[in-house]
């Protein structure tokens, strides 16, 4: 039975027209179901262009498993396992690039990856149902096609658990380099370079810093920041965007089903339709740049945002959209065992913890959903709430309730993570109602209890309300001249994408009338 249907089909050969050069598909097999499957897509990928052949005499050591090979092997990328789901477009980009055709990165980032010293060997630990892998895989990728002192290998944790128990991996994606932990969590190609590249942060802070000042500048890259983006280049005033990572806390979101017009979309398809949206406009977006102060303007009228690595921008009128972050227990032993067992995304890491226990803390929407997905791949789900009752919508809860391998505890307090120097053993929590302390044995901790705001940064600059929250007024205006915030990050309540993108707009009108009439 073919693995890929017709459509797939004929939208791969259509991309595979765009190789340059011609590639090999060097496949290494077992005798189990899985290999069986994998020779099949090869066999089928092969077909689909006569710049691509098949081989079957692999020798790598992880079976199923396939190279992507051109210019005598200089150029490289491996997938251990099959890379579906999630993970197909990164095999089609991979036949693309290691096949010649340019990758859609800035030309100057691209020069810095060929530019890298060797030797580069990354190998990175995926879940097929990890929404943050396809990024940290596809740069990876990049880096193995265009270097030639560079390979990688992308592993599915699912498939090669003894490794992944012997490795000591407890969450994905996870990167190593020659053999040593690189990074955790997703990246993408900047940030990695930037990693490898020492020099670039400094080049970077030299020319942000020779910048015009901007007539609106924002900071944070998610829906409200990137709404804000857009309306303000649509009235021809000069536009910047300063984000940590463009796309925000909406490159954490699995499924998003209540996104007006669109029945249903994932998160990192999202953000990359804002990103393209945004650079449609004359904006001058700067990646993966952190603000960490913020000074108001002074006598030429010009705030200015500074930057971690030391460059400043300056402008005329700031639009604050940072966003929000997961919140954390804050009990002791979560920090010493975070990506150790305590995990905040079910969707990334819940194939890691296949028939072993976890508990999902908390009992709004977002636990009980993924008390909901973990329920299929775990032996075991332990649902904890501080309240005397579950918060999530009815239908969620009955759903919940009717799982043979779900328990749920109420009015319960978790107070400590336990664990043996290396992994999570388990976890105390103390019943609210008698007082009593109970250890609950276990393998993982999701932590699923809401959001936070990204305003440290902002604290003894402008009013914040008790939550941390930029407190603004109907106009999104906070108490500063020339200041505006939207989304997540204000007292706006009900923190959504369609009502993130909303106030970002209206941020944008509300310091393009401030810009016409100062």
């Amino acid at each position: 039975m073919p693995i890929l249907d017709a459509a797939t089909t004929a939208q791969l050969k259509a991309y595979l027209a765009n190789l340059r050069r011609p590639i090999e598909l060097v496949a290494s097999l077992g005798e189990d179901a899985k290999s069986a499957d994998l020779k099949s897509l090869v066999t089928e990928i092969a077909a689909l262009s006569d710049k691509v052949t098949a081989r079957f005499d692999g020798t790598d050591a992880r079976r199923p498993s396939f190279a992507i090979r051109a210019d005598e092997g200089r150029a490289e990328a491996v997938f251990a396992g099959l890379p579906l789901g999630h993970e197909f477009t990164s095999l089609i980009l991979a036949l693309l690039h290691v096949g010649g055709h340019p990758p859609k990165e800035d030309a100057e980032l691209l020069d810095q990856v060929r530019a890298l010293p060797g030797p580069l060997h990354f190998e990175t630990f995926f879940s097929l149902s990890c929404q943050n892998c396809p990024d940290v895989v596809q740069a990876l990728n990049i880096i193995a096609a265009l270097n030639p002192e560079a390979t990688h290998v992308a592993i599915d944790g699912g498939l090669f658990q003894d490794e992944v128990e012997r490795r000591k991996i407890m969450a994905v994606p996870t990167v190593f380099l020659n053999g040593e932990p690189f990074g955790q969590g997703r990246m993408d190609l900047a940030q990695i370079v930037a990693k490898l590249d020492t020099g670039s942060v400094a080049r970077a802070a030299e020319k942000i810093a020779a910048k015009e000042p901007f007539d609106v500048l924002v900071v944070g890259g998610g829906p409200a920041g990137a709404a804000a983006a857009i309306y303000a280049a649509r009235k021809g005033i000069r536009t910047g965007v300063v984000a940590e990572r463009f796309g925000g806390q909406v490159l954490d979101t699995m499924a998003i089903e209540n996104f007006i017009s669109v029945p249903h979309t994932e998160g990192p398809k999202l953000a990359a339709a804002l990103e393209q949206h945004v650079k449609d406009y004359e904006v001058d977006v700067m990646n993966v740049q952190k603000a960490v102060a913020l000074k108001p303007a002074n006598g030429d009228g010009l705030a200015t945002v500074e930057l971690e690595n030391g460059a400043s921008l300056k402008a005329k009128t700031v639009i604050l959209s940072t966003g929000a972050r997961w919140r954390q227990m804050g009990v002791p032993g979560e920090d010493d065992y975070r990506n150790k067992g305590v995990a905040y995304c079910p969707h990334c890491d819940g194939p890691l913890f296949k028939g072993k226990r976890v508990a999902v803390i908390g009992g709004g929407n977002s636990g009980v959903e993924a008390a909901i997905d973990l329920a299929g791949i775990v032996a075991e789900v332990t649902l904890i709430e501080f309240d005397s009752k579950l918060r999530a919508d009815a239908v969620l809860q009955d759903k919940l309730h009717s799982l043979p391998n779900v328990t749920v505890v109420t009015s319960a307090q978790t107070t400590q993570v336990n664990g043996n120097g290396e992994k999570v053993t388990g976890l105390v929590y103390r019943d609210r109602v008698s007082g009593e302390e109970h250890t609950l044995p276990l393998e993982g901790i999701f932590v699923q209890i809401g959001l936070v705001p990204n305003t440290e940064w902002l604290k003894g600059t402008l009013a914040l309300s008790n939550r941390g929250e930029i407190e603004i007024d109907a106009r999104c205006e906070t108490n500063l001249r020339g200041v505006f915030a939207a989304g997540d990050v204000t007292t706006v309540p009900y923190k959504q994408i369609i009502i993130a993108m909303g106030e970002g707009s209206k941020a944008a009108l509300s310091a393009f009338d401030y810009l016409i009439r100062n």
